[in-house]
């Protein structure tokens, strides 16, 4: 059905549409109508929690968590809300999110837009999904990076009672010197922060809530050998690899290349897999590495558990190919 109404849905503004969705959404949960789904299709041991299944809805599309329960009835084992932050932002001025259906791609600097870590922690609270729920957290765009550390606190002290799991994300492009926190010290100095956090907040709630860390695509292979050796030092509780890129060659002379953001979909997946691999290879099974980025049909997600991620994660598939690549994607890695 999905590919009957995308062409329609894909001649109007992809923001507007995108909200248009959400709402949709939010109101078949709030009249009760999601369906009861058995996600139990392989349980996957991932940070020390057990997911139904080991694919998951990437960060991003559901920022606000609004639609948690719609979205686990695709089948996912696990749903990643945000990227949320200590307070409302507005994001990045409008028009910020673009299609090339040519390229099975999607161009973003939406620019952390949400309603704030308190709006998204109550649709947390409300929600009856059964799989797994992922906090993703950043800081705001006023915050002075130097003073980043102080916003991911916020967040994770607020986030923690109630997410399966917490990601950092430190790869957005879209949010000014974000992706300088992936460097040496100043990641080891953030993640060390919120690994204290992290213990000081398990004794408090006498649970242990993993943590694990989002990077980018656009690491060569030293920095990615350096991002290794600092989460194992620190003992970060996972990785996903990886957010978008801003690298958008692979667009040749679309008009899209030359626009500022975010590169998901199909143009990333190499460089995604790439990132994904001599990860795994650093990491040589010390954490568990997440795989997202570029998954358009099951074989993409079999790649990337075959390259060494633990799970996957998609979200521009999702938006070219509906909901039956969920189930695609589970019969594939099964």
């Amino acid at each position: 059905m999905y590919s009957l109404i995308r062409p329609l849905l894909f001649k109007f503004d992809p923001e507007q549409i995108h909200h248009l969705t959400i709402n949709a959404l939010r109101t078949v949960q709030k009249l009760g109508l999601v369906p009861v789904t058995d996600n139990t299709a392989r349980p996957t041991k991932l940070m020390g929690i057990t997911l139904p299944n080991p694919v998951g809805l990437a960060a991003g599309l559901d920022k606000n968590g609004e639609c948690i329960d719609a979205f686990g009835a695709f089948g996912f084992g696990f749903v990643e809300v945000g990227t949320v932050t200590p307070k409302p932002q507005d994001g990045n001025p409008k028009p910020r999110l673009f299609r090339a259906p040519e390229y099975q791609a999607i161009v973003n600097c939406m620019g952390f837009n949400n309603h704030g870590i308190d709006a998204l922690i109550k649709n947390v609270e409300a929600s009856r999904y059964k799989g797994v729920i992922g906090i993703n957290i950043g800081k705001n765009a006023v915050t002075p990076i130097e003073n980043a550390a102080d916003d991911y606190l916020i967040c994770l002290e607020k986030a923690y009672a109630h997410a399966g799991y917490i990601a950092v994300n430190i790869s957005s492009p879209n949010t000014k010197n974000l992706r300088l926190l992936q460097s040496g010290d100043e990641l080891a100095a953030l993640l060390e922060t919120l690994k204290n956090k992290q213990a000081n907040l398990a004794a408090q709630h006498g649970k242990y809530v993993p943590l694990a860390v989002k990077i980018a695509p656009d690491l060569d292979e030293v920095q990615i050998a350096d991002i290794a050796r600092v989460v194992k030092s620190v003992e970060m509780d996972g990785i996903i690899a990886t957010n978008t890129t801003i690298d958008k060659t692979a667009l040749g002379s679309h008009p899209l290349a030359q626009e500022q953001g975010g590169l998901s979909g199909l143009p990333v997946r190499d460089k995604s897999n790439r990132v994904l691999k001599l990860l795994a290879e650093h990491l040589d099974g010390a954490l568990p590495v997440i795989g997202v980025g570029g998954i358009m049909q099951g074989a993409d997600a079999a790649e990337k558990i075959r390259l060494g991620a633990s799970a996957v994660q998609i979200y521009s598939g999702l938006i070219y190919k509906g909901p039956a690549l969920v189930k695609e994607c589970l019969a594939a890695v099964r």
